[in-house]
């Protein structure tokens, strides 16, 4: 059983120019946030670096050692400028080696699509000591080193390589949520949320403010780990809500 006062974190960096420049959007931050939290794992820092090894270096070893976790995405395929590996394998102070098994596996999946090149081979570069994340979308593995996770950037290839991980880290409880939504401004209401958080112990409530439809409104998102405590804050905050003249609307507007 989980213990319940013990919060697992992880940290993510996303490597790439691509996201940098505003060519390519990140869809991998919502993706594997979602994902931890069903791992009962919260994550607490994201950092975005360019293509540039000292860069990655630095946040590597900045993120790993404040938290439980560490994910990467992006920098692993097969051309140059794909030096995650090489900039993390510095990071801990290891060599690169050829994986056997990724070896293996990239022979197997290449061998009808033109073979395996010395570009595609740079896909079974590893940073000694690594074990390898299966990837089911495309022949190239990701790659585990102990606590660090190194993925493709590639959103669906990146679901992929989570779904073969899941249940296979160690964490604490889930992190469940409920939203109720409101047509009002934040602001009119912060002190009446602040005191639902306060009544509720292990819940906290996060306010997202939107305009729409000519409108000021806000959704209230309720967190904790405790599925009774959840309801019964929910059930609070949603009472207060219409008491004051704001009619709620279970799960959001």
């Amino acid at each position: 059983m989980p213990d319940p006062q013990r919060i697992w974190t992880a940290a993510l960096v996303v490597i790439g120019d691509e996201i940098l420049s505003g060519r390519t959007a990140d869809r991998n931050v919502a993706q594997i946030a979602t994902w931890l939290n069903v791992q009962g794992i919260r994550l607490r820092e994201v950092r975005v670096v360019a293509d540039d090894s000292a860069a990655i270096v630095e946040a590597v070893n900045a993120l790993r050692a404040r938290n439980d976790y560490l994910f990467t995405t992006g920098g692993i395929g097969p051309t140059h400028d794909d030096i995650t590996v090489d900039a993390i394998a510095a990071a801990l102070g290891v060599e690169v080696e050829i994986n056997a098994q990724a070896r293996d596996m990239l022979e197997s999946y290449y061998e009808t699509r033109g073979g395996l090149t010395e570009a595609r081979l740079r896909m079974a570069r590893v940073p000694a000591g690594s074990c390898l994340i299966e990837n089911r979308m495309s022949g190239a593995p990701g790659i585990r080193h102990g606590n660090i996770f190194i993925m493709a950037g590639v959103p669906y290839i990146t679901a992929g390589m989570l779904e073969s991980l899941t249940g296979t880290l160690e964490g604490g409880l889930p992190l469940l949520s409920a939203t109720v939504g409101c047509w009002v401004a934040e602001s009119e209401i912060a002190d009446l949320l602040a005191a639902a958080e306060r009544r509720h112990e292990g819940c906290q409530i996060g306010s997202y403010p939107f305009f729409r439809e000519g409108r000021t409104g806000a959704n209230f998102v309720v967190r904790s780990t405790d599925p009774v405590a959840l309801d019964r804050c929910m059930a609070d905050l949603s009472a207060a809500l219409a008491a004051g003249g704001w009619p709620p609307m279970a799960g959001g507007i």
